[in-house]
């Protein structure tokens, strides 16, 4: 019980990053590395509210509008300058560097004796962990149910459509520059949200934290779909959020078994080829069991 609170709670919170992961990844089809500023931007953002004297939401509201200026910097170097993706998310993560040593003041921000979003809700229970996991299942649920209201809307199937068949949208007169700029910016805006979470429910902000967010951000998109398929927008949305309560447990129990901290990285690395390279070995699979069953 020690450790399952703790590995659903951190799922949870993470799973918001994995949600904004999945859709530049999945849904725009786009790899968007601005993940990586935007994460420990949000949790800038709402740390240094929060030492000001600011209410936990107000801080985790700063937190998401932060996110979307990251995001629609991003979209803008995509679209107007034609700048890739890929280098433009790489550009916007470098930048974001400054700007968080810039928003924070100082590399690091305590929030110890702070009121958090956390301790809005200790009246729960004395539990602080306890605390965390049913603070972190509402605001997944919360941001599922927006997620998919949104993306069920004109605007959002746009925006779907545009990571699906960008041409096909084009020719129905829907401008695909504004649909990727808001794209990104939802996207950015949940990770800013994550990042302003986990710096809570941390106790501290840290201008290195988003260093692999990516990553994590990918293995739990992969895991979920993997274990829990993709029949329908709602059951993406739900693969994501077990995806990331999976990659947490997966993670608690090899440093259970005794893996190193610093080999973390290296395993999620290995978690995520393995899981990306799934689909083509179950593809090769089927097609030798059919040749074998005309043979």
């Amino acid at each position: 019980m020690d450790l399952i609170i703790p590995t659903l709670s951190q799922g949870l919170l993470w799973s918001i990053l994995a949600l904004g992961v999945y859709l530049t990844f999945r849904v725009l089809d786009i790899a968007d590395l601005t993940v990586e500023g935007s994460f420990p931007l949000g949790a800038a953002a709402a740390s240094a509210c929060l030492v000001k004297g600011s209410d936990p939401f107000t801080a985790i509201l700063v937190a998401a509008v932060a996110g979307m200026l990251a995001g629609i910097i991003t979209g803008l170097l995509t679209t107007k300058l034609k700048i890739p993706a890929l280098l433009a998310g790489i550009l916007t993560m470098i930048a974001l560097y400054s700007v968080n040593l810039h928003v924070m003041g100082k590399a690091n921000l305590s929030l110890l004796q702070i009121d958090t979003v956390f301790t809005k809700f200790s009246f729960i229970s004395d539990d602080r962990q306890l605390v965390t996991l049913i603070v972190g299942a509402a605001a997944t649920l919360f941001l599922c149910l927006l997620c998919y209201w949104f993306f069920g809307t004109e605007i959002g199937a746009a925006i779907r459509a545009t990571g699906f068949n960008p041409n096909m949208i084009r020719a129905n007169g829907v401008n695909t520059d504004v649909t990727i700029v808001l794209g990104l910016l939802i996207s950015n805006a949940f990770v800013a949200i994550c990042g302003a979470l986990v710096a809570q429910s941390n106790g501290f902000a840290d201008v290195g934290m988003g260093v692999g967010t990516i990553v994590i951000g990918l293995a739990s998109v992969i895991i979920g779909e993997v274990l829990f398929g993709t029949k329908c927008f709602w059951r993406c949305l739900v693969s994501v959020v077990l995806g990331s309560v999976v990659y947490r447990i997966v993670i608690a129990l090899v440093l259970e078994l005794g893996m190193p901290p610093n080999d973390l990285k290296l395993f999620t690395a290995i978690l995520v080829a393995i899981a990306l390279g799934l689909p083509l070995l179950q593809a090769k699979y089927k097609a030798k069991q059919w040749k074998e069953a005309a043979k």
